[in-house]
């Protein structure tokens, strides 16, 4: 089951094939470590971010097919085989995505959903705070974290905003819960993924 935002290779789809023992599989030649893949289901929806092997996959089982290439000159080789490092696949018929009741909150995500600008000084944000300190009581939600700068989360520190004079630029709350949203918000996409993410949101 492809569920989205998953950053980790996706389950089997249904009817996958099983490598037979000793298969050759490609091996890859200038791909850069850790690459990621965007998975779209059928119908463009983002559905997942998986590793560059299942990517790969999928591809070599005729389930997806390539819309946007990583690298030019990044490829997959084996002594018969190249296949060019996808960025971007599209499955070949739709599946079915479960209902999330949430998008589960991550520290890129807060830093996504507000711009990467800090909530106090809108200047650039590299860090989170919780508006209400845990250590006085505040949830680690959604709806209690923003997007800040050093200087800003250093200086309130443990403090409530109001204690400091401080207003809101925006008040937190949950991510929109479709498929671009859940996605973008789980894992910092790659710049050639944004019109992909754009266009589904």
């Amino acid at each position: 089951m492809i569920v989205p935002g998953e950053l980790r290779a996706v389950d089997p789809l249904p009817d996958d094939p099983v490598p037979a023992p000793g298969a050759e599989l490609p091996t890859t030649a200038r791909i850069p470590s850790g690459s990621r893949v965007l998975l779209l289901n059928a119908s463009f929806e983002p559905l997942a971010v998986v590793t560059s092997k299942r990517a790969i996959c999928l591809l070599l089982a005729g389930k997806a097919e390539c819309l946007q290439e990583a690298l030019e000159g990044a490829e997959f080789r084996s002594e018969s085989l190249a296949l060019p490092a996808p960025s971007v696949l599209r499955l070949s018929r739709y599946v079915r995505v479960p209902y999330r009741r949430s998008v589960p909150m991550t520290r890129a995500g807060v830093l996504r959903r507000d711009a990467r600008r800090c909530a106090y000084c809108s200047r650039r944000a590299d860090t989170i705070d919780h508006v209400i300190p845990r250590s006085r009581g505040g949830a680690h939600s959604w709806e209690n974290c923003v997007a800040a700068c050093k200087a800003c989360n250093s200086k309130k520190a443990d403090r409530l905003i109001e204690e400091l004079g401080w207003t809101l630029r925006t008040a937190p709350a949950p991510p929109a819960r479709n498929g671009a949203g859940v996605l973008v918000l789980a894992v910092e996409p790659l710049p050639a993924w944004e019109p992909w993410l754009a266009a589904a949101a």
